[in-house]
């Protein structure tokens, strides 16, 4: 039987989890090459569970989700020297930031050819919404990802990890630094507690 995505992204989490992400970052901005590669196995997998699905058919083409996931974390793991993450949250949280706009960047030039400027409408043509659509509708992705701003970074993060890439409490904890899986709850709930009230306050009048 062949392992879901979500469950070899959860499998790769478990097994590598023994060196902190910000071990491996050290030594590989130092030029380590072994390091690198464990990023590469730590992170790969959960990128492309994150991603299925948010590149729309039309706009895959040659450069299809995962070659796309591959080519970004590659790119950001060329980059290292200008990103000092403390924690495996933030470092995963900028991950997904460089991902997603690679992901818009990709939609723009299938959809509206390369020379295409400004922002892209919210309604573009999907028939297979991402996992974060079909949970809070896709009319408010736009206005989650300007909430999620708002948020403190470990809020930020806690939410993330959650919400998006689907760890337990307690790997919540270890990847931001809360000493326990309910404190790490308490980080996820607040979080959640504060993106309502923007996304309410950010809601249109009726």
């Amino acid at each position: 039987m062949v392992a879901s995505p979500e469950r070899a992204a959860r499998k790769t989490r478990t097994v590598t989890a023994a060196v902190s992400t910000a071990d491996l970052l050290a030594r590989a901005r130092g030029g380590d090459t072994v390091a690198r590669e464990d990023l590469v196995r730590r992170y790969l997998p959960l990128l492309q569970t994150w991603a299925h699905g948010r590149l729309p058919p039309g706009a895959r083409g040659a450069a299809d989700t995962d070659d796309l996931v591959q080519v970004t974390l590659l790119r950001a793991l060329n980059h290292l020297q200008t990103f000092e993450p403390r924690r495996e949250g933030a470092f995963l949280a900028y991950l997904r930031r460089i991902l997603l706009n690679a992901l818009r960047d990709q939609v723009r030039r299938s959809h509206y050819g390369p020379d295409r400027a400004g922002p892209l409408p919210l309604e573009l043509p999907d028939p297979q919404p991402s996992i974060l659509e079909e949970a809070i509708g896709r009319e408010t992705v736009a206005r989650y990802e300007a909430a999620l701003v708002e948020l403190t970074p470990l809020q930020r993060e806690a939410v993330i990890l959650r919400v998006e890439f689907g760890f337990s409490h307690q790997e919540i904890a270890g990847a931001i630094g809360c000493p326990s899986a309910n404190a790490a709850r308490m980080q996820v709930t607040r979080g959640l507690m504060r993106l309502g009230q923007l996304l309410s306050a950010d809601q249109p009048a009726g």
